[in-house]
C-alpha cells in the first residue's frame, strides 16, 4: 500500500485548489480518529479520506468522480478496500456501504465541509468556536453551506450508529487537532485563515 507522502502527492497532482486540499486533510483527520476509536488501521483509514475528492477538481461530473480516480488509484496500487469506500461515498455510483470504513467516510464527508464553513463564518475564524450545538443551529439555516446535503449528515452517523450530537463534537475535536494546517486556529492563530 503507498504511503502517506505518496498520498499525499497523488492528492496535490490532481488538487491545486487549497480548499479542497484542506477539506481532504478534515476528513483525514476525522478518518484516523474514528479508526483509533474502533481499533481499525488508522493509515489505511487515513488515506481514504485523504483521498476521496482528488479526482474531484480534474473530473467533477458525476460521470467520472469518483470512478475515474478509482481507476488511478488501482494503477497506483491502493488496495481493494479503499478504493471501494472512495467509490461508496458518492450514492449514485451504486457501491452500497457496507464497512466499518466506508460508513464512516461517507459520516464524515459532509459534516467535515460544513464544520469548516461554520468555523469561517465565526469572528475568529477558528474551529475553538464551533460546537455541536452551533452546528445544529447552522444546519437549519437552508441558505447556509446550501451545498451541503443535510440529509447525508444525519444518516451518515445513524449508519455509523452514533449519535449525530456526538458525531459531530468527535469530528470537531478531529480536525482540532490540525486547525493551524486547516486555516481555522483563529486570526492570531498559526496558520490562521488570512
Amino acid at each position: 500500500m503507498p504511503d502517506r507522502n505518496q498520498a499525499w502527492g497523488l492528492l496535490t497532482e490532481f488538487t491545486p485548489s487549497e480548499s479542497l486540499r484542506r477539506h481532504a486533510l478534515s476528513v483525514e483527520a476525522c478518518m484516523r480518529s474514528y479508526a483509533r476509536k474502533f481499533g481499525e488501521d488508522e493509515d489505511k483509514w487515513g488515506l481514504t479520506g485523504l483521498l476521496h475528492d482528488f479526482d474531484y477538481e480534474k473530473y467533477p461530473s458525476a460521470d467520472e468522480h469518483p470512478f475515474k480516480g478509482n481507476e488511478i488509484l488501482k494503477e497506483r496500487g491502493y488496495p481493494d478496500d479503499i478504493r471501494r469506500a472512495i467509490l461508496s461515498h458518492a450514492d449514485y455510483s451504486g457501491v452500497k456501504r457496507e464497512t466499518q470504513m466506508e460508513k464512516a467516510l461517507f459520516a464524515c464527508d459532509e459534516l467535515a465541509g460544513f464544520i469548516t464553513a461554520t468555523a469561517l463564518v465565526k469572528p475568529n475564524k477558528s474551529l475553538a468556536e464551533v460546537d455541536a450545538r452551533s452546528i445544529r443551529k447552522k444546519m437549519k439555516d437552508k441558505a447556509f453551506a446550501r451545498t451541503v446535503n443535510r440529509d447525508d449528515i444525519v444518516n451518515g452517523a445513524a449508519d455509523l450508529g452514533v449519535d449525530l450530537d456526538e458525531h459531530i463534537t468527535f469530528c470537531i475535536e478531529a480536525m482540532k487537532t490540525i486547525a493551524g494546517e486547516l486555516g481555522l486556529a483563529g486570526k492570531d492563530g498559526a496558520g490562521a485563515a488570512q
